[in-house]
């Protein structure tokens, strides 16, 4: 292709035809794609015609009552995230040239952060840099993964067990910035006057014959798999994502469970439950979510660096 058709193309390309190719990608239908934009249907078909009718490339295809994109649009939508990061980025640099005097961090991370590491991050950032604006949404890892994915989030902060089949992180992160900032223990939560309680570390087969009361369905995945090294299938009781509740639960004696630490440190005391590493020290690691290229937007920037400076980074 000649330097001339390239031009043209490049200037027919405009950003608005790149956002609505990528949110056709990410949602699957024209419908959709308009709904998260804030357009109307027609807008966006008009918005399509107008490209086709500049460079006589087709991005979708109507496939029975619905539309696909082309064999273009889909190259168009594997750079569509990467446009929209460089111009998050202009924008930015454009910010900081005014001192960080505006800006925005869309944040989304799992629930026992809401509690623990999120305040302190959203503080840390408005004491250092009072004109960002910060935005946050609880999710659990895939949810978070997904929305820095469609655009809808910044920086996500997530969590992945060893050996997790469903790690968010793997083909479903593809392109994306992942970075283990930490590790988090994993704990026994024992009732105060249980006999396993006495020791520094317990092992899990000393629980076999204990009812178990189960978290999340990812967390509940990771005791399965635990339980299974130790030899033993755990007989959950009860199940439930809410820790607090977890807590309450083996406070009453209704059974033992296995929670992360940051759990544990957002729930209130309890003085009917103690607390005990597994004799493996078992853990789950703790990432970073990011578009590639994000931390050069000058706002997620200095929300990493934030990070950075309360948290542990790999």
């Amino acid at each position: 292709m000649s330097d001339a058709s390239i031009d043209a193309l490049a200037a027919a390309l405009d950003l608005q035809t790149v956002r609505v190719v990528h949110q056709i990608a990410e949602h699957g239908s024209l419908t959709a794609a308009a709904e998260w934009l804030g357009y109307s249907q027609p807008a966006v078909s008009q918005q399509l015609r107008r490209f086709e009718d500049r460079t006589g490339i087709a991005l979708v295809e109507r496939v029975g009552r619905g539309i696909r994109l082309t064999e273009s649009g889909r190259v168009l939508a594997r750079h569509a995230q990467d446009v929209a990061t460089a111009l998050e980025a202009a924008a930015g640099e454009l910010a900081e040239l005014r001192g960080l005097r505006a800006g925005r961090v869309r944040l989304v991370a799992f629930p026992s952060a809401s509690a623990t590491l999120v305040p302190r991050l959203i503080a840390s950032l408005a004491a250092a840099h009072p004109g960002i604006d910060v935005t946050y949404v609880e999710a659990e890892p895939p949810e978070a993964v997904r929305a820095v994915r469609a655009d809808q989030a910044d920086l996500a902060i997530t969590f992945s067990y060893p050996g997790d089949r469903d790690d968010p992180h793997q083909a479903s992160a593809r392109g994306l910035d992942v970075r283990i900032y930490g590790d988090e223990p994993m704990q026994l939560v024992l009732p105060a006057g249980h006999a396993a309680a006495a020791s520094d570390f317990v092992d899990l087969g000393m629980l076999r014959d204990e009812p178990w009361i189960a978290g999340c369905p990812r967390c509940r995945g990771h005791l399965l798999e635990l339980a299974g090294a130790a030899g033993f299938v755990p007989r959950i009781a009860f199940e439930t994502d809410n820790f607090v509740a977890v807590e309450g639960m083996v406070a009453q004696g209704l059974g033992v469970a296995l929670l992360p630490a940051l759990a544990l440190a957002a729930s209130p005391r309890n003085a009917e439950v103690v607390a005990r590493p597994t004799a493996r020290a078992d853990v789950r690691s703790l990432h970073l979510v990011t578009a590639r290229g994000a931390d050069r937007v000058p706002a997620v920037g200095a929300m990493l660096g934030v990070v950075r400076r309360l948290l542990p980074v790999n």
